[in-house]
């Protein structure tokens, strides 16, 4: 009999690269597929794309796998990018890698490697899946090293998708990989981890946005009404932004020692065209109790029946306890039991039982805590 196919997508990372090592270890047939999803700043300063494919062409060598690369740039611009400005123009603040994985990597990749005769496919994404052995169901796992965890961005894939996908990296650490691709030698051992998203890569964020949004400068308020300052653009700043506002001669609160709080983004008001801002980390208008979140994906398929989960509302954050509503097949609400900072319109809210991630939606509101 022969070995199963598995079509991994290497993007010339050291993740990816480790990945396809350890199928091949595991007796699967491997084929690396480089994905190319941008296309505008080939010869830009910023784009690694021809660095990146011949890293990932050079591994393949080391490794003996074949690999092909696909412009997937076309299906990028309609399903991700497409999507990233309209919510930046409207004032919120999307996470792209979210829909990338849902509409790119786990959708047109998928296609892609079936069409090559694919059995499954694989990624170098942190995170793990499992078969339920009552319900028959495919769950998707936090990753073992919880620093690395990437379920979080993962959350909006579906039985078909997890059905057919493996993570060889979600029973190991990141210290772990390392370790591995030094001793097999692979030109990329040493190579940082990618940061940021994809398509701006290490550029200026707002050099990159004025290529295709226009904006429009407004004032900057506090809570009480008062201007301080002039924003060059709502879809500049998200919330909880200390940062690059533009504001920080400004003192309103002084303390007797003469330091005075930090100034930090609360509320976009897009309607008025106008920014405000708060002094102090724990401001109450930093601090949400509950949120509504709409655009909703549940891993199993249907909303999860309980009513006590955890949630993150943001990548880099601990699951919280919260009470889980579903208000209907469009939104549902979360009530936390401790006030969360910063809650972003825009942002995903992904729930979770113990490892299991349950899936989630995109954050559309949230209340303030009275605290």
């Amino acid at each position: 009999m022969s070995a199963k196919r598995v079509v991994i997508g290497m993007s010339g990372g050291v993740d990816s690269s480790v990945a396809a090592w350890l199928l091949k270890q595991q007796g699967y047939e491997v084929i690396g597929l480089f994905m190319k999803n941008w296309e505008d700043d080939d010869d830009d300063e910023y784009c690694s794309t021809r660095q990146d494919w011949l890293d990932a062409a050079s591994v393949a060598d080391v490794l003996d796998v074949d690999i092909e690369a696909v412009n997937f740039a076309s299906e990028y611009r309609d399903r991700v990018f497409a999507e990233f400005l309209r919510e930046y123009q409207a004032g919120r603040t999307p996470n792209p890698d979210v829909l990338c994985n849902a509409e790119i990597k786990f959708k047109a990749f998928l296609d892609h490697a079936i069409k090559l005769g694919a059995d499954l496919i694989a990624t170098g994404h942190y995170a793990r899946v499992r078969q339920n052995t009552v319900s028959g169901q495919f769950e998707l796992l936090k990753a073992i090293d919880s620093s690395k965890d990437q379920s979080y961005f993962l959350h909006r894939l579906n039985q078909s998708q997890l059905a057919n996908t493996l993570f060889p990296l979600g029973e190991i650490h990141k210290s772990k990989v390392r370790e591995i691709a030094e001793q097999l030698q692979l030109p990329n051992a040493q190579k940082k981890d990618s940061t940021g998203i994809c398509f701006i890569g290490e550029r200026p964020f707002r050099e990159f946005l004025n290529r295709y949004l226009s904006f429009q400068p407004g004032p900057i308020k506090t809570a009480d009404e008062k201007i301080i300052g002039e924003h060059v653009g709502l879809s500049f700043y998200t919330l909880g932004q200390r940062k690059g506002i533009g504001i920080g001669g400004v003192k309103e609160h002084t303390r007797e020692n003469g330091s005075h709080d930090a100034w930090y983004v609360a509320r976009k008001d897009v309607a008025a065209n106008t920014l405000y801002v708060v002094q102090g980390h724990d401001h109450p208008w930093l601090l949400s109790s509950a949120l509504i979140a709409d655009q909703l994906s549940w891993v199993a398929g249907s909303a999860p029946s309980q009513a006590h989960v955890s949630a993150k509302t943001r990548y880099r954050q601990s699951d919280m306890p919260c009470e889980f509503a579903n208000v209907n097949s469009d939104h549902f609400q979360l009530a936390f039991t401790q006030p969360q900072w910063a809650v972003t319109p825009g942002q995903s809210a992904v729930l979770y039982d113990g490892d299991v991630c349950l899936g989630g939606g995109i954050i559309a509101s949230s209340s303030k805590s009275s605290a």
